[in-house]
């Protein structure tokens, strides 16, 4: 039984990965993003805020750590995505957006509970032939994640998940992931 996250900036095409692992791999359930389940409407339509952005968090957590043992599973986003999207918004608002303790242990929690995270970069040239709101954020949010899952430079994967990165064609990411597993 293996527990999947997805990990990666906006647009990049996680849910188009989910949608053809799971077509390849069809034993896998697959569970929708936060942002979705909290129907907040239409993504970023107004920017990314950091009140919108921590509840996507506690709720990804509420996830990960409610969905029942046994089966396979694999979760659109994981909790480090809106760790790197309140670290990017809060600077670009002139703070420093800090978890507090029960945040971070919540937090290590459902990752640990994850087999793997597999992490969905950004790629130049783009993978994704559309035009995609927000492209600074997009960026900075990309870089922040790579750092995060690179280097662990919060502390929270040293136990944790293993961290898969998957680039190239949509049959080639599957393909990646899939030699892991």
């Amino acid at each position: 039984m293996m527990r999947i996250a997805v990990t990666g900036t906006h647009g990049v095409g996680k849910t188009t990965f989910i949608d053809d692992f799971t077509a390849a791999y069809p034993g896998y359930y697959s569970v929708a993003e936060p942002y979705w389940l909290l129907e907040q409407g239409v993504p970023f339509s107004d920017g990314a805020t950091i009140p919108d952005l921590e509840k996507q968090l506690v709720e990804s957590c509420k996830l990960i750590l409610g969905y029942p043992a046994g089966g396979d599973v694999i979760f659109d986003r994981c909790p480090l995505d809106f760790l790197a999207y309140l670290e990017v918004v809060s600077t670009s608002e002139g703070f420093e957006w800090l978890p507090g303790g029960r945040d971070l242990a919540k937090i290590g929690e459902a990752l640990a509970t994850l087999d793997a995270v597999i992490f969905v970069p950004l790629t130049a040239p783009d993978e994704i032939a559309v035009q995609i709101e927000h492209p600074r954020l997009r960026r900075q949010v990309d870089r922040r994640l790579k750092t995060i899952l690179r280097d662990d430079d919060l502390g929270l994967l040293h136990d944790g998940p293993r961290i898969i990165e998957v680039i190239g064609t949509r049959a080639q990411r599957v393909a990646a992931a899939g030699t892991f597993l």
